[in-house]
């Protein structure tokens, strides 16, 4: 009776112990992932508005300028203009920029593209999964990704793009 009882005992603690550790590996797997400054960009797969498969690596010495946004967000819209303008500034010395928005309309997207004559590599992530990634829930938000894929700034909220000291800011990155 008494190897029976330690035989459940055991069972029960052994039970117990993979009940903790499924729960602890559902937790983790739940939790929001977070892109901070110095970490490596997270790797992403996008088709642009362009019919062009691009991935992260894809921009290997460029920097790359990897902006979350939407139509539905005024703020987002309010910086278009200007980062459209500092993409066009900075192209030929190495830097691109990707919008990637994540508006569920595709209509909506391609409308305010065309009349916002938006000339950056942009494309469509409308379950948010590239933004998940990089811990952003929030836009716009935009990442500084280095040619060895590192995050080297992190811009929350909207961004005069053509602010002098913005611009010498991403120049020193180049």
């Amino acid at each position: 009776m008494k190897n029976q009882e330690k035989t459940v005992r055991l069972l029960q603690t052994a039970a117990l112990v993979l009940l903790v550790g499924l729960c602890y590996l559902i937790a983790d797997s739940h939790r929001e992932r977070l892109v901070s400054l110095g970490d490596k960009a997270p790797s992403f797969q996008v088709t642009t508005d362009k019919g062009k498969k691009i991935s992260r690596a894809d921009f290997g010495g460029k920097l790359l300028i990897v902006n979350f946004w939407a139509t539905w967000c005024p703020p987002c819209v309010d910086e278009m203009p200007s980062l459209q303008a500092m993409a066009s500034q900075l192209a030929p010395k190495g830097v691109v920029v990707l919008g990637v928005s994540v508006d569920r309309n595709e209509a909506t997207y391609k409308r305010f593209l065309q009349q916002a004559s938006i000339q950056f590599e942009t494309a469509r992530d409308p379950e948010a999964n590239i933004s998940a990634e990089y811990g952003t829930f929030k836009y716009p938000e935009t990442y500084v990704i280095n040619r060895e894929g590192k995050v080297v700034q992190k811009l929350i909220g909207p961004q005069n793009w053509m602010d002098p000291e913005l611009l010498k800011s991403l120049e020193s990155f180049l």
